[in-house]
């Protein structure tokens, strides 16, 4: 392993004139921020720099990334661990979804020496940072290494820079410049920039940040079994003692997805150890984001999780003012959020009743024919996800929104001058996934109700309802490029998207086999009396981070990173595992995260798949090969 401060990096930075592409979004160039500067004269001089931008900071919730230990010169390398981090980021549910919920700030601070604290070792020197991070819990010897913390004040002076935010819409997610794997979560959170495992630390920290999830260890020594919980029952969402008969009978914890696949592998169930402790508590999912890193999040993380990011913004936006009555010769609208995953919902009701709108964002209240005297409006917006089940969450702010007015037939409104035009809506500069939402707002007249048409290819695309939201995956795009475009009709107001409709490509390459067995109609099967590795790469005809992930035996969805030892290494299988600092890695068959996890080899044949996530969020088909472990005679 290289030095901290010395590190070779074979990250590709694509510079373009004042701008770095990362994550398929556009970085844009320093821009110093209008705020009050911090009276430490290097926090200063902090660089504010746009990362990622759907919507005003003071109505979205802002991710800002902070670096240390970086100085000018490796700039560079913190941008290069921003992408990183991001790409798999924006790979896990819910963050794939919520996206455009989200505004991505990096801080850019140089740093007087490279490296932070007490890294590798306790005995290793200080280092002269603006941020003041170490491992060792800031060097404490009674901590453990992996514990990287931050100086939280000047974590925060410097996300103070960034205008339209505080405490209450931001997260802080702290880099390191490191190879080291560390990381926490609290109020901040903080990962090492460039280990291998690092871009992993950042969702899992948030995780605890954001949403309130603990860890699901077995242990909190590494290497040392946490024995029996001894606790109640815990107020954890994803931790019980209760067995799922009482979980269902109470409607209790994840009583309402027990049975079910879990998204991060297995069957979500009652699956033993949590909370340090390695028995006498119970957690959903065998291994999860939580437990082991490189999974998914399960489902009932993924439920808090979608609660916690939605509690940061509102579903709607903007709206018709309502502090007094409105006449009913005009329109009324409501603007939304737009979820890459799916559509929000708006249910109008007049009196009460629910008016046949279709999902539509705009009501022309001439078209109701109202009685004389009062009457109320209402419109109510609501996230459908199928990520949540609870109704307390389905129903809670979070996720449901609803806005009233007054509405008095005698009342007449003014004529106003508001030109059609387009307001906010996806981006245009990078390409849109097929997968996603892509949204466009309009002005709002108040005599008269504006239209969104859509093009594919120049043939016109039916969407009726709420025509503002056009959800690709309904067109079933064939592979490659095309261009999507939205109009106003009778106006020349356009927007024009390119969709990147042809995931990245995947390839495999394994260290020599014995023998390799074709046979028609199977995938090709390589034959191994032992360990063997396994690099993943990946091809992309569009800028951007791509996310390798591969399974075994239908197991969970696992973010390939090279080895933890080494993020340009191949990934090692071997029969019983290795354990690198405590933890086992690379298990072939039934995985195993600690050395009192079974190690029994399974032997036989077992299915390996791989696919890719590329930057506009196209999840490649997954292709596959065979291994067969056979067992060593003598």
């Amino acid at each position: 392993m290289d030095s901290p401060g010395t590190r070779f990096r074979r990250t590709i930075v694509r510079l373009t004139t004042g701008c770095l592409l990362t994550a398929g979004l556009v970085y844009a160039g320093p821009a110093v921020a209008e705020s009050a500067a911090p009276t430490d004269p290097a926090l200063a001089a902090a660089r504010v720099v746009p990362v990622q931008l759907t919507g005003p900071a003071d109505k979205r919730f802002n991710l800002v990334v902070t670096g240390d230990g970086y100085t000018t010169e490796e700039t560079a390398d913190f941008r290069a661990d921003v992408d990183k981090h991001l790409g798999v980021l924006w790979s896990i549910e819910p963050f794939a979804s919520y996206r455009s919920y989200i505004n991505v700030w990096a801080v850019e601070v140089d740093s007087p020496e490279s490296g932070v604290d007490c890294d590798p070792g306790l005995d290793a020197p200080r280092r002269d940072t603006p941020l003041n991070m170490g491992f060792w819990g800031g060097c404490n010897p009674d901590s453990v290494q992996r514990l990287l913390t931050v100086d939280s004040a000047k974590a925060a002076a410097l996300a103070d820079l960034v205008p339209g935010t505080r405490a209450a819409n931001r997260q802080i997610v702290a880099l390191a410049n490191s190879d080291t794997y560390g990381g926490a979560g609290g109020s901040y959170a903080t990962a090492s920039g460039g280990n291998a495992l690092s871009s992993l630390i950042t969702p899992h920290e948030i995780g605890h940040s954001l949403g309130g999830l603990q860890d699901e260890y077995d242990y909190y020594a590494r290497g040392v079994a946490g024995g029996a919980y001894e606790g109640a029952e815990p107020s954890s969402a994803h931790h019980s003692l209760l067995t799922e008969r009482q979980m269902r009978e109470q409607r209790a914890k994840w009583w309402r997805w027990l049975g079910e696949p879990s998204e991060a592998g297995g069957v979500i169930g009652r699956h033993e150890g949590g909370l340090y402790s390695t028995t006498g508590i119970w957690r959903p999912s065998r291994h999860s984001i939580m437990k082991t890193l490189g999974y998914a999040f399960d489902q009932v993380e993924r439920e808090v999780m979608v609660r916690a990011i939605s509690a940061k913004v509102n579903l709607v936006q903007s709206h018709t003012p309502n502090s007094t009555p409105l006449g009913a010769d005009r329109t009324v609208w409501v603007d939304t959020l737009h979820p890459l995953g799916g559509e929000l919902d708006v249910v109008w009701r007049l009196d009460g009743r629910t008016l046949d709108t279709r999902n539509a964002r705009t009501v022309d209240l001439r078209s109701l024919r109202l009685s004389p005297g009062s009457h109320t409006l209402t419109a109510t917006a609501s996230d459908p996800t199928p990520f949540v089940r609870d109704p307390a969450v389905r129903g809670s702010s979070a996720l449901t929104r609803t806005v009233s007015w007054t509405v008095d037939p005698a009342l007449s409104t003014p004529e106003d001058a508001v030109a059609a035009a387009f307001t906010g809506h996806t981006p245009t500069t990078a390409p849109v996934g097929a997968r996603s939402v892509v949204h466009a707002d309009t002005t709002h007249p108040t005599r008269r109700s504006l239209s969104v048409r859509w093009w594919l290819d120049g043939r016109p695309m039916a969407n009726p309802g709420n025509d503002r939201d056009l959800d690709l995956r309904s067109l079933r795009l064939s592979p490659g490029a095309h261009t999507l475009t939205a109009r106003i009709p009778g106006t020349g107001a356009e927007l024009r998207w390119t969709v990147d409709a042809r995931p990245a490509t995947a390839s495999y390459e394994l260290s020599a086999p014995l023998r390799t067995v074709n046979r028609p109609g199977r995938p090709v099967e390589y034959v191994y009396d032992g360990p063997f590795t396994m690099s993943l790469s990946a091809r992309d005809d569009q800028p951007g981070s791509v996310v390798r992930q591969f399974r075994v035996n239908g197991d969970g969805w696992y973010t390939y990173y090279g080895w933890p030892t080494d993020a340009d290494a191949p990934f090692r299988f071997s029969p019983s595992g290795t354990v690198i600092d405590d933890l086992v890695h690379g298990k072939l068959g039934r995985s195993r995260a600690v050395p009192w996890d079974d190690a029994t080899p399974d032997y036989g044949t077992h299915t390996v798949e791989y696919r890719t996530i590329d930057a506009a969020g196209n999840v490649g088909p997954a292709s596959s090969f065979l291994v067969t472990l056979v067992e060593p005679r003598g």
